[in-house]
């Protein structure tokens, strides 16, 4: 099997088990929202949700992505020593979250207090087993991300995602309301983690024959190279995370209800680009070692080419029809969300970029540059929404959300260049071929939306401009029919 297959076929693999994990996270949604919990428990859940992903920097840092990155270059150079990378790295994990567990669960009832929610400190006090079984589960994915074995790090992410909604709403049937619904995210991580780490443990790790002795430097190495993988993270999932946290403290739990559903809307809108991102990031690490960087360069362009026809377009479209969306789906008690997703529909585009670009700079050894770059938009987005929330509410968190974010973009893809001399004209020419498709469809979805009063009508606007973009792509020839249909089977 070639590169190119090897990538269709992980890909192929990866949007099943992303389909899975995001229809059912999707279902999830809709039924918290619509039915089983008020927009006040709604947004306390995410509100803890939320915080405990800051808990959880410190319990993960960027040991199991340093972990894959190294797994990844010796895998192909001297694979006796991944037995001992798989092992120090479980070490260095456990020591970890055994310290901030015990520490949270000292000191849950003061956080909450602190915070301004004492409700919160039930689900603070179950967070220490949150965020113990969640850092497993994503530890098994990123390992066998590190392998190339993206099968059953799909597999892994996929039974956590149904598990999650089987005892979520179970819970909650149960009369255990928001509350319930955490632990059914518990119970899904842990189950996700019990399979992932056996299936690692007996289809990686007992097949390796180690070698005699740790090579050294190779220990501290890990370590080195996980400080920048754990600023860039840290960045992250601050960038993503603080608006809502903030959005709590400076407003209500309706309002983190409203801010809430908008990410998670626009979060399963990207999921085809994140299982792209996932599966051809390995590839440039490999690529990098054995001196290909022109084929690591057209694997780019391809990608985000193919990235920015479908989430231009995809943006655009949501932000159209975003009011009756909200409406029809989850109710007018959620209107809240409407310009929050509108918002959040040009913050797809540059997501989309990231999913496909922050991976691959991690196997291309760029995390520090990255790491700074994303520390410092972190930053500002901070400033940002302190600066925006109290004045213009939920819509100033998306505002500073789009802005920072851009910076962020642009400094990725320069870095990128940097790595693989990209084909700028080309790309630009091809993306403004595809703003000018873009705007045909838009023009069509907005003739026709103000006509929508039913959710039929609206997934027939959605259709129509659909098939707008199909046949305007295909006629442009930036879709090739054939390949399409070569690489659906």
């Amino acid at each position: 099997m070639n590169r190119q297959e090897h990538i269709v076929s992980g890909l192929k693999v990866t949007l099943v088990a992303r389909a899975i994990y995001m229809l059912s996270s999707a279902l999830l949604m809709f039924l918290l929202a619509r039915y089983l919990l008020d927009p006040d428990g709604y947004g306390t859940l995410y509100w803890v949700i939320g915080i405990l992903a800051m808990v959880q920097l410190v319990a993960d840092l960027g040991i199991g992505k340093s972990a894959a990155r190294y797994i990844s270059e010796y895998n192909e150079k001297d694979p006796g020593q991944i037995p001992h990378l798989i092992k120090s790295t479980v070490t260095f994990k456990i020591v970890i979250i055994t310290l901030v567990v015990y520490l949270l669960l000292l000191f849950h009832e003061r956080i909450a207090v602190a915070l301004g929610e004492p409700a919160a400190a039930p689900f603070l006090a179950a967070g220490v087993i949150y965020i113990t079984v969640f850092s497993f589960s994503g530890f098994a994915q990123i390992t066998f991300q590190g392998f190339n074995r993206l099968g059953y790090s799909a597999m892994v992410q996929a039974i956590s995602g149904f598990s999650r909604l089987v005892f979520a709403v179970g819970f909650i049937l149960l009369g255990l309301g928001a509350l319930g619904a955490f632990f059914g995210y518990i119970v899904g991580y842990a189950l996700s983690a019990a399979i992932g780490l056996t299936l690692l443990y007996y289809k990686f790790y007992a097949r390796y024959d180690p070698a005699d002795t740790y090579e050294d430097g190779l220990s501290r190495r890990l370590l080195e190279y996980s400080v920048p993988l754990t600023a860039t993270r840290s960045a992250n999932v601050v960038d993503k995370q603080i608006d809502t946290v903030l959005v709590g403290v400076f407003l209500t739990p309706t309002a983190v209800a409203f801010y809430t559903l908008g990410k998670q809307i626009t979060d399963f809108v990207l999921a085809p680009a994140e299982s792209l991102g996932f599966t051809i990031s390995p590839n440039f690490g490999e690529q990098k070692a054995s001196g290909q960087l022109d084929q690591a360069r057209r694997i780019y362009e391809t990608s985000l080419t193919h990235t920015m026809l479908l989430y231009i377009p995809a943006a655009v479209g949501l932000a159209i029809v975003a009011d009756p969306f909200i409406r029809m789906v989850f109710g007018a008690d959620y209107a809240g969300a409407i310009p929050v997703l509108q918002v959040l529909a040009a913050f797809i585009v540059l997501q989309a970029i990231t999913n496909l670009t922050s991976d691959s700079l991690d196997y291309l050894g760029r995390a520090r540059h990255r790491a700074v770059a994303k520390g410092g938009t972190a930053a500002a987005n901070f400033g940002l929404n302190i600066l925006l929330i109290p004045s213009m509410g939920v819509v100033g968190a998306a505002l500073a959300t789009v802005a920072t974010h851009s910076v962020y973009v642009a400094v990725n893809l320069y870095i990128v260049h940097l790595e693989l001399s990209l084909r700028l004209r080309r790309l630009a020419r091809t993306i403004g071929l595809i703003c000018g498709i873009t705007g045909i469809m838009a023009i069509a979805v907005l003739l026709v939306t103000p006509m929508v009063s039913s959710l039929a009508m609206l997934l027939g606007a959605i259709a129509l401009g659909t098939l707008t973009w199909a046949v305007l792509a295909v006629a442009s020839g930036l879709v090739d029919p054939r390949a399409v249909r070569s690489a659906i089977t």
